[in-house]
């Protein structure tokens, strides 16, 4: 699995890179099975983040791609607060609402793809690991012709 030495290495770099030097930002491994592959939490206010990185069953294998991808949620979290604020307003509290789902279903998965895009652009210009993860797909593929 991965080494936590290799992980805060390569967090470093990227925290360089990114502009995030002022954030305090924690690494934990995760030891257990776990559905993620990377996760990060984040108090905007206090410029601190915790980044969980799943080293029990990852389902990506670049992982200086996912440590950029963590990142960039912090980089563009102030945005992903303020919209996620704007569909309450615009569609109530009731997080069962069809509407509120929808408009929030759409929203996170335009964030993710646009994070997605982006650490891929990072990658292509200044990762040490360019090659392209297909973990979840692969996951697909492999269960379509039941390997």
């Amino acid at each position: 699995m991965f080494e936590e030495r290799d992980l805060l290495k390569t967090l470093e770099k990227w925290q360089k890179i990114l502009r995030l030097k002022d954030w305090d930002i924690k690494l934990e491994l995760v030891t257990k099975e776990w559905r993620k592959t990377g996760d990060v939490k984040i108090d905007q206010a206090d410029k601190t983040a915790i980044m969980l990185i799943n080293n029990c069953n990852p389902k990506q294998t670049n992982i200086e791609a996912l440590i950029i991808h963590e990142l960039l949620h912090i980089k563009l979290w102030g945005m992903d607060q303020m919209i996620e604020s704007l569909l309450k307003c615009v569609y109530g509290e009731d997080d069962e609402d069809p509407k509120y789902v929808f408009a929030y279903t759409q929203f996170m998965e335009l964030l993710e793809v646009t994070t997605q895009d982006l650490t891929k652009g990072y990658v292509e210009l200044g990762a040490d690991d360019k090659s392209v993860s297909f973990g979840r797909i692969q996951g697909q593929a492999d269960a379509e012709w039941g390997r």
